[in-house]
C-alpha cells in the first residue's frame, strides 16, 4: 500500500481507478483482515485528522477512490475498524476533492446490497451539522463559513437524492434517523437551526414527497417544546406564573413589566432570565426558518400542500397547548400568504371544532380552545376582510342565540361551569367586536348586518354572560357598543381594578381559558418582522367612543390627557422592545365586580395599549 502511494504521489506511475480498486480488494481479501499491515495502514489513512499535508490529501483521495471500487469486498464484521473509520469521517473537515470521493463512497456503500444503508444514511444526516458547535468559528471569515456550509450540504443532499433514486425504500429508513438525530431542546442555537434548515431543505426537495409530512410535524413539535420551555422559565419558585401571581395588577401594568424585563435580559445576571433569553433565541431562529420556508413554498406554488400538514400539526400539537405563545404564529403567517384558501380552511377548522358536539374526538377543552383561537385570529389578522369577519361572527351569534333558546329561562343561579362553551362563545363575540366594531360599522352593508345581531337576546339572557365573561372584555365591549347604540344594558355594575372575577375563573376552568388569547403580540424580535405587517395591534384600533370623546372636547387640553388618550399613545413614547414598532397589545386592562346591591355606578377605565404575550395559565 505504501509503495503504491509513493509511486502515485511522485508521478512515477499513473494508476487508474480500477487498478487502485483492485489493490484495495487485495488488501481486504487477505486472511487475517484486521491483522495485516496494509489493512491497518489503510485504516490509519482514514483516521487522520487535523490539518493534512498535500501528500496526505492525495493518499486519502486515492484510498477513498479504491474503496469505492471495492465496496463488494468490505465485510461489516471482518473489517469493523475500517467501517467505523469511514462512518466517523466528517465531510466538513475536508476540501472539495476529498468531499467528492467520500460522498461517492457513501452512495456506493448504501446501494451495494443494503447492509450499510442505514449507516450511510445516519452518516449523511449527522453531516447536516458541523462536527462540533465551534467548528465554523475556526474559519476566519463569514464568507468562508458560508462557502464551506454550501459545499458540504449541497453534496449531502445530492447523495440522499442519489440513494433514493437507486433505493426507492430509502426514505422509509431516513425518517426515523432524522427524528433520532434531531438536536434536543437544550442544544446550541446554531446547531439546532442548521439541522432544521436541512430538514426544511429535504421537505422542499425531490425527497419531500416521501418525508415532507414527517419533517414538518417534527419541526412543529420542536417549536412547541421550546415554546413551553420558554413559558416554564417564567414560572416563579412557588410554581405560579407571573400571570397568576399578579392578579391585583392590571394586565397593562404586568405587560409593561414583562417588556421592560425582556429589554434587560441581555445584561441580566439572573440565571432564569438568561436561560429564558437562550430559549427565546432558539425559538426565534426556528420561527424565522419556518416563515422563510413558507414564503418560499408560496412563491413556488407549494403552499397548499404544506398548509394541510401545518393544520394537522396545529390540531394535534398546538390547539390544546394553552402554554404555547408563539408556535401558532407559523399558521397565522401561512394564512396571510393565501387568505382565500389557507385562512378559510383555518377558520373552518376552528369553527367546526367549536360547533361540533362534545365527545372523545372533540373535547370540551378543544371546543373552548378553538373558539379562543377563532376570536383571536379574527381580531388580529389584518389581512382579513370585513365580510369574512362578519360572516363568522354571524355564525357565532346564531349559535349563542340558539343556545339561549334551548336553556331553561327560569334558571336563577349562575352556573359558569355548566355552560362553559356558551360563555366561551359569548366572550369570543365581544372580543372580536372590541377590535373590529368601528371597522365593520364603517361599511354600510356590514353595519346593517351587525345591527341585526340578536345581542339583546344573548347578553340579557338569565345565563347573563356579562357577569361571567372576563370583566375587562365586557367593560370594553359595553363602552364601544353603547357609544354606537349597538347594545345597552340596564344592569347595575360596579367596575374595580381587578384583572378577573370569580365567575370568569369558574367558566375558564383550571386551564383558565377565560384568559387565553393565543394570538397576542409575538415578542420574538426576528420572527416579529414577518408578523408585524399582517398583525393588528390594539394601538391601531380606533374605538367608536373616541368619536364621542372628541366631540365633547375631552382632548382639547393637552395638559390634562384622559386615561384613554394616554393609554392609546404609541409604545414608542415609552421604553419598549421595538423602538420602531406599535403598541404590543390588546386585552382590556381592568376587571370589575358586579354590584348585587343595586349600586348604579359604572366607572369605565380603559383598554390597555398591550397585553402579555398570552395570559394562559401554567
Amino acid at each position: 500500500m505504501e509503495d503504491m502511494e509513493e509511486e502515485y504521489m511522485e508521478g512515477e506511475i499513473e494508476y487508474d481507478d480500477s487498478q487502485v480498486a483492485a489493490h484495495i480488494r487485495g488488501i481486504l481479501s487477505k486472511s487475517g483482515g484486521d491483522h495485516t499491515d496494509d489493512y491497518n495502514e489503510l485504516v490509519g489513512i482514514l483516521n487522520k485528522s487535523g490539518h493534512l499535508s498535500p501528500d496526505q490529501v492525495a493518499s486519502l483521495v486515492m484510498s477513498l477512490k479504491g474503496l469505492s471500487g471495492a465496496v463488494g469486498s468490505i465485510d461489516v464484521v471482518r473489517h469493523e475498524n475500517l467501517v467505523r473509520a469511514i462512518f466517523w469521517m466528517s465531510i466538513w473537515k475536508y476540501n472539495p476533492d476529498v468531499m467528492d470521493v467520500l460522498i461517492n463512497l457513501i452512495v456506493r456503500l448504501a446501494t451495494s446490497g443494503g447492509t450499510f444503508a442505514n449507516s450511510c444514511l445516519e452518516m449523511l444526516v449527522t453531516n447536516f451539522m458541523p462536527p462540533h458547535k465551534d467548528f465554523l468559528n475556526h474559519l476566519t471569515s463569514e464568507h468562508r463559513r458560508a462557502v464551506r456550509k454550501e459545499q458540504v450540504l449541497d453534496r449531502v443532499h445530492s447523495a440522499l437524492i442519489n440513494i433514493t433514486e437507486l433505493m426507492p425504500l430509502a426514505p422509509m429508513r431516513l425518517c426515523p434517523i432524522i427524528e433520532q438525530r434531531m438536536p434536543n431542546i437544550f442544544a446550541d442555537e446554531e446547531v439546532m437551526a442548521i439541522y432544521v434548515e436541512n430538514m426544511l431543505r429535504l421537505e422542499s426537495g425531490p425527497i419531500g414527497q416521501f418525508v415532507g409530512i414527517k419533517v414538518l410535524l417534527e419541526v412543529m413539535d420542536r417549536l412547541v417544546e421550546l415554546d413551553i420551555l420558554q413559558d416554564e422559565s417564567k414560572t416563579d419558585k412557588g410554581g405560579e406564573s407571573k400571570d397568576e401571581s399578579n392578579t391585583d395588577k392590571g394586565i397593562f401594568d404586568m405587560e409593561l413589566e414583562d417588556m421592560k424585563e425582556e429589554d434587560d435580559l441581555d445584561g441580566a445576571n439572573d440565571k432564569s432570565k438568561m436561560a429564558r433569553n437562550v430559549v427565546a433565541g432558539k425559538l426565534d431562529s426556528l420561527m424565522v426558518l419556518m416563515c422563510q420556508h413558507l414564503k418560499s413554498c408560496a412563491e413556488n406554488g407549494r403552499l397548499l400542500e404544506v398548509f394541510e400538514t401545518l393544520l394537522m400539526s396545529f390540531h394535534v400539537a398546538v390547539l390544546n397547548t394553552q402554554r404555547s405563545k408563539f408556535a401558532q404564529f407559523v399558521v397565522f403567517y401561512a394564512c396571510s400568504l393565501d387568505p382565500s384558501v389557507c385562512s378559510k380552511a383555518f377558520v373552518k377548522m376552528l369553527r367546526n371544532n367549536f360547533f361540533g358536539d362534545t365527545g372523545p374526538g372533540n373535547t370540551l377543552l378543544t371546543r373552548m380552545s378553538s373558539v379562543a383561537y377563532l376570536a383571536s385570529y379574527l381580531s388580529r389578522a389584518k389581512f382579513l376582510q370585513g365580510p369574512v369577519i362578519a360572516k363568522t361572527l354571524q355564525k357565532l351569534v346564531d349559535w349563542c342565540a340558539e343556545y339561549c333558546r334551548s336553556v331553561d329561562a327560569g334558571e336563577k343561579t349562575l352556573n359558569p361551569e355548566a355552560h362553559r362553551v356558551f360563555y366561551a362563545g359569548c366572550q369570543a363575540i365581544m372580543y372580536v367586536l372590541c377590535f373590529r366594531m368601528r371597522e365593520m360599522l364603517g361599511d354600510p352593508g356590514l353595519k346593517s348586518h351587525i345591527f341585526g345581531f340578536p345581542l339583546q337576546l344573548i347578553f340579557q339572557h338569565p345565563l347573563n354572560p356579562l357577569k361571567v365573561c372576563l370583566p375587562c372584555i365586557v367593560e370594553e365591549f359595553l363602552k364601544q357598543a353603547e357609544a354606537v347604540s349597538l347594545f345597552t344594558t340596564s344592569e347595575n355594575f360596579l367596575f374595580t381594578k381587578l384583572i378577573e372575577s370569580a365567575l370568569s375563573k369558574a367558566f375558564g376552568g383550571v386551564e383558565r381559558l377565560d384568559m387565553f388569547f393565543p394570538f397576542d403580540p409575538c415578542l420574538l424580535k426576528r420572527s416579529h418582522e414577518f408578523i408585524k405587517p399582517i398583525f393588528l395591534h390594539w394601538s391601531n384600533v380606533f374605538r367608536p367612543y373616541e368619536d364621542v370623546e372628541k366631540q365633547l372636547g375631552d382632548d382639547a387640553d393637552n395638559d390634562h390627557l384622559s386615561d384613554d388618550e394616554d393609554m392609546g399613545r404609541s409604545f414608542n413614547d415609552r421604553d419598549g422592545m421595538y423602538p420602531d414598532d406599535i403598541e404590543m397589545s390588546t386585552t382590556p386592562k381592568c376587571s370589575f365586580e358586579f354590584s348585587m346591591e343595586g349600586a348604579h355606578e359604572m366607572t369605565l377605565k380603559s383598554m390597555p395599549a398591550r397585553i402579555r404575550p398570552s395570559t394562559s395559565p401554567q
